[in-house]
């Protein structure tokens, strides 16, 4: 591998680029370390799941863009972006990644909110009088 993978990673409305080089295990994210933008240590886990399945958490570097969403879809999302860049490396990685279950994308996102309702299905409270 002489030169750097790119991957993108999705989830809810969050988007990530993955640019994945040889290097030492230096994870950055909007030019922040990845400890640092995610503060909460599950949230780092979910970042962490792909390399650690993989056994290869001081191979790579790896800098990643993450616009929209939220906190969480972001950190789902490089999960997912992660793991595809991982088999672009190396296709023998599949089943490792595919048993850990993350190479699918989550498909769920936010309902659309009804008309005549306040949310997506919470309605308005009933008032007898």
């Amino acid at each position: 591998m002489e030169k750097q993978k790119t991957a993108t990673g999705r989830r809810k409305e969050a988007v990530t680029r993955i640019f994945l080089t040889k290097g030492s295990g230096k994870i950055v994210i909007n030019d922040k370390d990845y400890k640092e933008y995610f503060s909460l240590a599950y949230l780092q886990n979910q970042v962490d799941l792909p390399l650690k399945t993989t056994e290869s958490l001081d191979k790579f570097d790896i800098k990643i863009n993450a616009t929209g969403g939220g906190i969480k879809g972001q950190a789902e999302a490089c999960k997912l972006g992660i793991a595809r860049a991982l088999l672009e490396v190396n296709p023998e990685l599949r089943p490792a990644l595919k048993a850990a279950g993350v190479l699918r994308r989550d498909p769920r996102s936010v309902e659309r909110k009804k008309p005549g309702r306040k949310k997506a299905r919470r309605s308005f409270q009933f008032s007898k009088r």
